[in-house]
């Protein structure tokens, strides 16, 4: 892995000078990198992350990785990572105009990590910086622990696993209220008094170098101050986070959260380590969540820019052709299967379509006829201001549950497949299940990041015991999978865990006309590593 040379990083400047003039907006700083394959399918499992911290299923996808890279072997174009500077990597094959039709594809996730509502909690800080400190601080633990660091890592991927963070996404990283204790303040006044005792000329040479830095670059003093900070003391951000945790008075929203502050185990002083990990493995699950609520938007912005910008780009002379094959391989429109860049792509072309005739009024939505729709044409010219506010304000749920309608549908030849079993030729069939807009939404819906809604009964939890209740949405949790979970998270309590859930079990004596399943509440409990099961 090395940058890219000169005249590729030419290429990329130039395609920043006409993307931003076309309205996208981003930090001018930029890092981009020369990968092999090789490189691509060991960093994927740390999600192009290099300073991630390490983790044995990393391991193990690298090896599957590079097992289906024999049987399948196949060159990425690009990969681009939400961090301060952003961080994209490029395949160590590409010619010059397919480099100029990435960079704009590329141009456009930066754009959207930076300006997207969703993404707010990750612009104050440098992720790849933070997971660099993370790394140390559990490598400095597993010298003291040894392999007890794994298992609370994987205890504490499993509760992950469990925890939507929705709620959470709607806070700042540093709280932004009077009343909340800044991170200035924290390390001002905490950190450098109370926790590292640092003598006077120290804190006022610190003083002056936040001073100095806040002068200079007013919006990124915080970023810049406190990154350095941060790779000088690798536990500063636990410890801010511990503290901001202490003068809390909001109940907390997820099973980590609440385990981790509430835990009477893990409060004694020889395990309070283990929170630390636990707060790793949670700031990471926080970091990424945004990008796996907005994958589908977020593609179809890319491939809107790269497709706009260059076709429009003097470059693409005498590569008309490769660049049709190449943007049809990414944007065509799967008949079975979901490919988020061609739905996304179109959704946004749809909206910016429908702005500029003034069809997104409630005038239009209320007309009935299909020959008075086809003519409504206000000629707004308003296409551009709709998508920008589509890619400030919306998630991958917002978006389909807003824009897809029986037009869209239409527009573009969309269905829902099923599959069948054919009895003439032995062999299993897809076929055309519904053209309804109804269904082609719900089954976008049903493709998104959804995991289980899972709370803490606190009135029927105590230090003895922690009571979980899993909210049925007619679909049951992974049974194979529930009893490893709740010894991670016995553990972590250090004491007994239960869990109320409803389980789908096929109705005995069931008539043709009847529905063949029924729903029963079920009760598991685990004491001592020993999971037991009762119908409630």
């Amino acid at each position: 892995m090395y940058l890219i040379d000169q005249h590729t990083k030419k290429i990329m400047e130039e395609c920043k000078v006409i993307a931003a003039k076309a309205g996208l907006n981003f930090d001018a700083e930029t890092l981009e990198y020369i990968v092999t394959n090789t490189d691509m399918i060991e960093l994927s499992p740390k999600v192009m992350i290099p300073t991630l911290y390490d983790y044995w299923v990393n391991d193990v996808e690298v090896l599957k990785g590079k097992g289906q890279y024999k049987v399948y072997p196949n060159n990425p174009y690009e990969t681009v990572i939400n961090s301060r500077p952003a961080i994209s990597f490029y395949n160590d094959n590409n010619p010059d105009w397919l480099n100029v039709m990435i960079f704009y594809h590329v141009l456009g996730h930066i754009d959207f990590f930076q300006n997207n509502i969703m993404f707010e909690n990750t612009w104050n800080d440098d992720f790849v910086g933070q997971a660099l400190a993370d790394k140390r601080l559990l490598a400095d633990y597993r010298s003291k622990y040894g392999r007890w660091v794994d298992y609370i890592i994987e205890f504490s991927r499993s509760i992950d696993n469990l925890s939507g963070y929705f709620e959470e996404m709607n806070k700042n990283i540093y709280p932004h209220d009077k009343e909340a204790p800044s991170i200035v303040d924290y390390y001002f006044n905490e950190f450098l008094q109370s926790v590292i005792k640092a003598p006077e000329h120290v804190m006022f040479n610190e003083l002056a170098r936040y001073n100095d830095l806040y002068d200079k670059h007013a919006e990124v003093a915080n970023v810049l101050f406190f990154t350095n900070v941060k790779k000088k003391y690798p536990e500063f951000q636990s410890l801010f986070d511990k503290f901001l945790v202490s003068k809390k008075t909001d109940k907390p929203v997820d099973i980590m959260e609440y385990i981790r502050d509430n835990s009477t185990f893990l409060q004694k002083e020889e395990n309070s380590w283990m929170k630390s990990v636990m707060n790793v493995v949670r700031n990471t699950s926080l970091y990424f969540n945004p990008q796996i609520r907005t994958k589908i938007v977020n593609e179809g912005w890319a491939s809107y820019w790269h497709d706009k910008l260059f076709r429009a780009d003097s470059r693409i002379s005498g590569h008309e052709i490769a660049f049709s094959k190449t943007n049809a391989a990414v944007t065509s429109i799967s008949r079975v299967g979901l490919n988020p860049y061609a739905i996304g792509l179109r959704l946004i072309q749809y909206i910016e379509n429908k702005a500029n005739k003034g069809q997104l009024s409630y005038e239009y939505q209320r007309i009935t006829s299909l020959q008075a729709k086809e003519k409504y044409d206000k000629q707004l010219s308003e296409g551009q201001k709709a998508i920008f506010n589509i890619r400030r304000n919306f998630s991958d749920f917002m978006l389909i549950n807003t824009f897809v309608d029986q037009e869209f549908v239409d527009l573009h030849g969309l269905f829902v497949t099923g599959m069948r079993y054919n009895p003439q030729r032995q062999t299993k069939e897809y076929y055309v299940k519904s053209r309804k807009a109804k269904d082609y939404k719900q089954m976008l819906l049903d493709s998104l990041y959804h995991p289980p809604t899972i709370n803490v009964d606190e009135e029927k939890s105590n230090g003895n015991n922690l009571y979980l209740v899993h909210h049925f949405e007619g679909k049951q949790l992974y049974k194979q999978f529930i009893a490893e979970t709740m010894i991670g998270i016995e553990y972590l309590w250090g004491n007994q865990v239960q869990l109320e859930t409803t389980e789908i079990f096929a109705k005995k004596g069931a008539l043709e006309n009847e529905n063949k399943f029924e729903y029963k509440k079920v009760l598991y409990t685990i004491k001592d590593k020993k999971v037991t099961k009762k119908n409630i």
